[in-house]
């Protein structure tokens, strides 16, 4: 099953579903709209579960992962980074989560989202830096059984925000003094 799937859902998917009524997209799947907290779905229903770029959209992200791991016997949750999270416009308002995946403790910690700095790419552009920087952009995380996570307070209260023009402006100012040497 591909849950948030949209338009895109992922091509192995026999059983999508998302809060919007896509059912005349989904012609060749089975699709259940999503209307409720709960998943309208039987416990371990799904062999797999795909989650991408769901989980930082969800109210509830607790209750959402935890019903991802009741409905599905594993899975798949893909989420971007906190750099792409930054760096794309339509992220700003719409994300309210960064998931971090803590390889030592093997959970994924989740903290409110923060805004470091003015997003600068569009969506397409930044599909189009995946193609390069995939690692540097996207969180992929697969689990068995549970979904093992933490909330956890955000590093910074107020974060000191990065301007990108000093950023550029540094950038200009260094290749200036390279070519001057």
């Amino acid at each position: 099953m591909d849950i948030g799937c949209g338009y895109g859902a992922n091509k192995y998917a026999t059983t999508v579903s998302d809060i919007l009524d896509l059912s005349n997209h989904y012609k060749d799947k089975s699709f259940v709209k999503i209307s409720d907290k709960k998943l309208p779905f039987k416990d371990k229903e799904f062999d797999f579960v795909i989650a991408s770029h769901v989980a930082e959209h969800v109210e509830d992200v607790s209750y959402f992962l935890n019903e991802l791991s009741r409905v599905g016997k594993k899975g798949y949750i893909e989420v971007p980074t906190r750099l792409e999270d930054n760096l794309v416009f339509e992220n700003k308002k719409a994300h309210i989560w960064h998931l971090v995946f803590d390889d030592v403790n093997n959970q994924i910690n989740i903290s409110k989202k923060q805004q470091y700095f003015e997003p600068v790419l569009t969506v397409g552009t930044v599909k189009k830096l995946n193609e390069y920087f995939r690692e540097s952009l996207v969180i992929e995380l697969s689990w068995e059984e549970s979904i093992k996570f933490n909330i956890v307070e955000n590093d910074l209260k107020t974060p000191v925000k990065i301007s990108i023009l000093n950023l550029l402006k540094k950038y200009i100012s260094k290749k200036i003094r390279l070519l001057i040497k």
